[in-house]
């Protein structure tokens, strides 16, 4: 019995530990941020103020590279009975920019259909540094004879990408799921020609 009764102090005491210490941290979180405020110590605390002397530049994005300039050009490849197209051929972005562009689609069957887009790259080197936020070849779709959608396509150019680099050619595939999943385009430009050199 009295072994029972401690048992019983002892989680009673363990109860009042833990509810103090999900109370401390609760609290713990806007009296670092008053602390902050006050002292001035943590900069994120200041970064919604007005800070006397900042000038607009001081908010921007100092990730994107506004000394070079990269075309990205945009193609599409329909494997079967329908319409799918960049909704522009070509844009002009920074590294490190964050852009959205839009590719069209039409189900131009009388039948309802899933499909899905597979991506590729030219060149080759620069698939490890475009990076998709937002990408419709993330999922499979499935459209309803005749039916049109618009899907976008967000993305950043990681800096790091060679500065010998100045055209990306973005491809996509799009195919019916069920069917036979066919290979990613290559770029005639990365293709060599019979004699080694390059067309």
């Amino acid at each position: 019995m009295r072994l029972q009764r401690e048992n019983f102090r002892m989680v009673r005491k363990l109860a009042v530990i833990t509810v103090g210490m999900f109370a401390f941290g609760y609290a713990l979180v806007p009296i670092y941020q008053s602390i902050c405020e006050m002292t001035g110590i943590n900069i994120l605390a200041l970064g919604d103020r007005n800070i006397p002397g900042a000038t607009p530049a001081t908010s921007a994005n100092t990730q994107i590279d506004l000394s070079r300039s990269i075309t990205v050009e945009f193609d599409a490849n329909a494997r079967g009975p329908w319409e799918f197209k960049p909704a522009q051929r070509s844009v002009v972005v920074h590294p490190g920019e964050l852009t959205t562009v839009m590719y069209e689609f039409q189900n131009t069957q009388n039948r309802r259909m899933s499909a899905q887009a597979i991506p590729s790259y030219a060149p080759q080197q620069a698939s490890a540094h475009f990076n998709k936020l937002e990408c419709f070849c993330f999922n499979q779709y499935t459209l309803e004879p005749g039916e049109k959608k618009s899907w976008p396509v967000a993305f950043v150019i990681d800096p790091k990408l060679s500065k010998d680099v100045t055209t990306i050619t973005l491809s996509y595939t799009f195919f019916e799921v069920g069917g036979k999943t066919p290979p990613a385009p290559v770029a005639n430009a990365q293709a060599p020609a019979p004699n080694g050199s390059r067309t």
